[in-house]
């Protein structure tokens, strides 16, 4: 290799950054580490946050996390990796157009649902009551995924994400109906962590992203899931297409193409240029009418609520079998081997609910059956004959 030229290469990105990118955006200069390293020239700060969210296990157990529903045999709907892919390729679309950083929105796209239970929101709605009554906070999965890729990851240690990706990640809210987002520019890891604490404490209490390219991933994440989830409802036939609201089809369209295409122009048309992203008011009525049509007629569907009980028993029974079995220093039990691939920090910070909460929101939801089931029913044991 020609003697430094890793250092000319390096300038040149900065300098296409400073070239390109809009004044609004993110420049990899800005990045900012807990622990501060150094930086590669070659690797922008942002696209290795990328990367080590992408080969990250919890990454990789994204693939067998459902989406909104949890227990229909179908291949054609969307699990919780094609929902992560989505959002990462429409926020990466937007950002393109609006000049913003496309490293840094791909890193908050891969990792904003990381922090996901088994069962979707359902499955997090029982594992926060669980975890309210063992004396810990309530369970919200964006929270956890910061904590998870900051203090479970890699053995406790975290994989050392930047502020701005982590906070991307806390602040993604994509269930929140906003008509525009600007971004809260001045944080620190002091407000940081203050506000984790503090989304804890008030589970509504609302979060502002520190950068556009926060704010873009949130509408994204709306985006990729409000049409998906109207066609996996109609593919499973909970819903017909003609039940769309007529205002909602006048305006954005009645196939998840056409609603995806209007939302992401009328979002670009009306951002481009400017230090926040918003919608226009007539897509932005039609959006929040659409949410609340899916809400009453998906989400909240009594027909895909039937095995509710049966799930949150489910989380009950492994939630104190896991916890008795830590009490006891149960070395046969699954929990232990998570337990025992830990830190000292993380041991001596984590009580053991939190550590059975932490094991239980990272599995996928086939593993999370099968361990029920292996904690319910008997083993079986071979013997020999003659």
């Amino acid at each position: 290799m020609e003697p430094g030229i890793e250092g000319v290469l390096g300038e040149h990105l900065r300098k296409r950054e400073e070239l390109y990118l809009s004044p609004f955006a993110t420049k990899s200069s800005e990045a900012v580490r807990e622990h501060p390293e150094e930086e590669d020239p070659l690797r922008p700060p942002f696209s290795r946050d990328a990367d080590r969210i992408l080969h990250s296990r919890a990454y990789t157990r994204y693939i067998d996390k459902t989406q909104a529903f949890y227990l229909f045999e179908n291949d054609h709907i969307t699990h919780r990796v094609l929902h992560v892919q989505l959002v990462s390729k429409i926020a990466r679309q937007i950002g393109r157009c609006l000049g913003l950083n496309e490293d840094l929105i791909e890193a908050i796209a891969l990792g904003h649902d990381i922090g996901h239970v088994p069962f979707g929101h359902e499955g997090e709605e029982y594992l926060s009551e669980l975890c309210i009554e063992h004396g810990l906070p309530p369970f919200l999965h964006n929270v956890q995924g910061v904590r998870l890729l900051a203090r479970i990851e890699g053995h406790g240690r975290g994989v050392n994400l930047t502020l701005q990706t982590l906070d991307g990640i806390l602040c993604h809210d994509g269930e929140v109906h906003s008509v525009r987002l600007e971004p809260q520019r001045d944080k620190d890891w002091g407000k940081f962590w203050r506000e984790v604490k503090a989304k804890e404490d008030d589970p509504e209490l609302p979060l502002m992203p520190m950068t556009l390219e926060g704010s873009v991933v949130r509408m994204a994440d709306t985006i990729s899931y409000i049409g998906r989830d109207v066609e996996d409802a109609i593919t499973i036939r909970l819903i017909r297409r003609k039940d769309l609201p007529r205002d909602v089809v006048r305006v954005l369209g009645d196939t998840n193409r056409e609603i995806v295409n209007t939302l992401v122009r009328d979002l670009i048309f009306n951002s481009y240029g400017k230090p926040y992203v918003a919608f226009s008011p007539e897509v932005s009525e039609a959006l929040r009418t659409l949410k609340e049509f899916n809400y009453e007629n998906i989400y909240h569907n009594p027909a895909i609520k039937t095995e509710s009980g049966k799930i949150r028993d489910m989380f009950k029974v492994l939630f104190k079998g896991y916890l008795k079995d830590l009490e006891e220093g149960r070395r046969d039990s699954a929990i232990w081997e998570f337990y025992a691939s830990m830190g000292d920090e993380y041991k001596a910070e984590t009580p053991p609910a939190g550590v059975v909460r932490d094991f239980i929101a990272g599995m996928t939801d086939d593993f999370f059956r099968n361990q029920f089931e292996a904690t319910v029913m008997p083993r079986s044991f071979g013997y020999a004959v003659g």
